[in-house]
C-alpha cells in the first residue's frame, strides 16, 4: 500500500539542512552549541527511519511472473509538490526498501561523524557543522529522489560541502600534497563526471519527448521507454556519473589523496555514505533505465570491477599512510559491488545490500581509529607505530576486531555480504567469481600487515608519544561508545541479517525483474500498439 503526500520524505531532507544552518548561525556564542545542534539533528533523522522501517509496508512482493514497469513501483512511501510544471520538473520524493536502508546507514554514520570530530575540530566549528550536514542532507536527498532534475540537483548539492571540509579543516600535507590539492582533485573529478551524467538525462528526456509529446523527468514514466540505439550512448553517461563517485578503475584517482587529507568525519561521509551514492544510482537508474544496454556492458564492468579488486588490494600492500591503505581497500571492495550490480539476480543483489551496510561501518570504523590514532601520536605512518597492543586497553582489540570486519570474517556482516555475492553471481559469471574469491586472501593480508605494522612489531609508541610531548592515554567514553556502537552493528548484521534481507527484498527483486526481461516490455508494447492500429 503507497502512502500518499507522506511528510516524512521531505523531514528527513529538511532537518540536516535547518540543523546545519543553526549550527553556523549559533557559532560565535558557544563552540559546544553547534555540536549538541548537529548530534540532535542527526540523531532525529535516524529517529525518523527507524518510524518508517516499523510503519512503512516493504514487504510487499511482486508476483512471480509480473513485468516490473512504472507501475508497479515497490514504493512504500511518497510525495510529490508541482516544481517547475512548464518542464515537466517536480519535487518528487519516494522511499522503498532501498532507499530506506541506505538513508538509515546514512543518519546512523551522521552520528557517528559528529561525535568523531567533537574533540578534532576546534576552529569554525559551526560552518564544519553547516557544511558536514548539508552533505548529508544532499545524500538523503540523492536517496529520495525520482524525478531526475531533482535527483542531478540533490547530487551537486551534496559535493560541494566536501570540497570545503577537505579544503579547511583537512590535514595539511601528505607526501607533498596539500588539502586544497586533494580537494580542487575531487572537485574536478565529480564535477566533469557530473556534467556528463546530465548530459545523459536531458538525452533520455528529450528522446521520451520525441516519442510522447510530453516533457518530464519522473522516473515512474521514463521507464520502458524504447531507445533504440542511443540506449547504450545514455547508459554510458550514466555509468560514467557513478563509476567516478563508486569509484571504479580508472577512473579512481581522486579517492586516495581526498582520504588522505580529509578530517576523520570527512573520510567517514566519503567511505561510508558517498560512494555508496553510485552503488545506489547504478541500482535504482541504469539498470532499470537501460537493461539491454546495460546487459551489454555488464561483462565489461564486471572486468573492470574485477580489476579494481586486485588493484586496489596490491597499492594497499605499498602504503605506509594507514589511511591511503584504506582508501585502497575501498577500490578493491567495491569490485565485489560492481559484480553483484551487473550480475543483476536477486541472490547478489541482497548480499550487496548487506556489503553496502556492512562496509559502511567497518570503513568508518577504521577511519574514525585512524583519526584517533593521529590525535595520539601525530602520525598516520605504520613503519613509525608499533607495540600497541601493550599500550592500550581498548584501540589494540577493536582495531584488530575492525580489520578483521573488513577483510570478511564470518560472524561480522561482511562475511555474509560477499557471500551472498559470490554464491549469486557464480552462475553467471563463475570465472569472475573464482577471481573474486582468490581476492579475498589479499584481503587477509594487507588486513594483517596493517594489524601487525600498528599493534605489533618495535615498540615505538611511547618514544611516538614523547617526541611529540602527548599524552598516552585510551579511548575515552565518547570515543569507545561511537566504535562499540559500529561493532555492534557489524557483528549484528553477521549474526541475523534478516531483516535487512526482509525490508530491501520487494526493491531488489523488482531491480532484478527490470535488469532481467531486457527489451521485452518495449517490445510487447510496440506489438500491441501495431495491432490495435490494424
Amino acid at each position: 500500500m503507497i502512502m500518499e503526500q507522506n511528510w516524512v520524505l521531505p523531514t528527513l531532507i529538511a532537518i540536516p539542512f535547518v540543523a546545519g544552518l543553526l549550527c553556523w548561525l549559533v557559532e560565535k556564542i558557544s563552540d559546544r552549541l553547534p555540536r549538541w545542534i548537529a548530534l540532535l539533528g542527526m540523531m532525529a533523522t535516524f529517529a525518523l527511519t527507524i518510524l518508517l522501517w516499523q510503519q512503512g509496508d516493504f514487504g510487499t512482493l511482486l508476483a512471480s511472473n509480473a513485468v516490473a514497469t512504472g507501475e508497479n513501483l515497490p514504493w512504500a512511501a511518497q510525495f510529490v509538490l508541482p516544481w517547475i510544471p512548464s518542464f515537466g520538473i517536480q519535487f518528487y520524493l519516494a522511499m522503498d526498501g532501498l532507499s530506506l536502508l541506505m538513508i538509515a546507514l546514512t543518519a546512523f554514520l551522521g552520528i557517528m561523524a559528529v561525535g568523531c570530530s567533537w574533540g578534532e575540530i576546534q576552529r569554525r566549528v559551526g560552518f564544519f557543522h553547516l557544511n558536514l550536514l548539508w552533505s548529508l542532507g544532499g545524500v538523503i536527498g540523492v536517496f529520495l529522489a525520482v524525478d531526475l532534475f531533482l535527483f542531478f540537483f540533490f547530487w551537486e548539492m551534496m559535493l560541494l560541502p566536501i570540497y570545503f571540509l577537505i579544503a579547511l579543516w583537512g590535514h595539511n600535507a601528505t607526501a607533498g600534497k596539500t588539502k586544497e590539492y586533494a580537494a580542487t582533485k575531487f572537485f574536478i573529478y565529480t564535477q566533469a563526471s557530473g556534467l556528463v551524467m546530465l548530459i545523459g538525462i536531458l538525452l533520455l528526456v528529450v528522446i521520451n519527448f520525441s516519442q510522447t509529446g510530453v516533457l518530464t523527468f519522473d522516473y515512474n514514466q521514463l521507464l520502458g521507454r524504447n531507445l533504440g540505439a542511443w540506449e547504450y550512448i545514455i547508459m554510458l553517461c550514466f555509468f560514467i556519473g557513478f563509476a567516478v563517485k563508486l569509484p571504479v578503475f580508472p577512473l579512481h584517482g581522486w579517492l586516495p589523496d581526498a582520504h588522505a587529507q580529509a578530517p576523520t568525519a570527512g573520510s567517514v561521509d566519503l567511505a561510508g555514505i558517498l560512494i555508496k551514492t553510485a552503488a545506489f544510482g547504478l541500482l535504482r537508474f541504469v539498470l532499470p533505465l537501460f537493461p539491454n544496454a546495460s546487459e551489454a556492458f555488464a561483462p565489461i564492468a564486471i572486468a573492470l570491477g574485477l580489476f579494481g579488486v586486485f588493484y586496489g588490494a596490491f597499492l594497499a600492500f605499498a602504503q605506509t599512510d594507514i589511511k591511503r591503505l584504506l582508501a585502497y581497500t575501498s577500490v578493491s571492495h567495491m569490485g565485489f559491488v560492481v559484480l553483484a550490480i551487473y550480475d543483476g539476480g536477486i541472490i547478489s543483489l541482497q548480499g550487496l545490500m548487506v556489503q553496502m551496510v556492512a562496509h559502511g561501518l567497518s570503513s568508518a570504523a577504521l577511519f574514525i581509529m585512524a583519526g584517533q590514532l593521529y590525535e595520539r601520536l601525530h602520525t598516520r605512518d605504520m613503519t613509525l607505530m608499533g607495540g600497541m597492543w601493550g599500550q592500550f586497553r581498548y584501540i589494540a582489540p577493536l582495531l584488530m576486531f575492525f580489520s578483521a570486519a573488513l577483510l570478511g570474517i564470518p560472524g561480522t556482516g561482511n562475511f555474509i555480504g560477499e557471500f551472498l555475492i559470490l554464491l549469486g553471481a557464480f552462475a553467471n559469471y563463475p570465472i569472475a567469481v573464482i577471481l573474486a574469491t582468490a581476492s579475498l586472501v589479499l584481503a587477509g593480508l594487507y588486513a594483517l600487515i596493517m594489524v601487525y605494522q600498528a599493534l605489533f612489531g618495535n615498540n615505538t609508541t611511547l618514544s611516538l608519544v614523547e617526541k611529540n610531548r602527548g599524552k598516552l592515554k585510551d579511548l575515552g567514553k565518547r570515543e569507545l561508545a561511537l566504535l562499540l556502537s559500529l561493532a555492534i552493528g557489524l557483528v549484528w548484521l553477521g549474526l541475523y541479517p534478516q531483516p535487512v534481507l526482509n525490508k530491501s527484498e520487494a526493491a531488489m527483486q523488482w531491480i532484478a525483474k527490470a535488469y532481467q526481461q531486457d527489451g521485452t516490455t518495449a517490445q510487447t508494447t510496440q506489438i500491441q500498439q501495431t495491432t490495435q492500429g490494424e
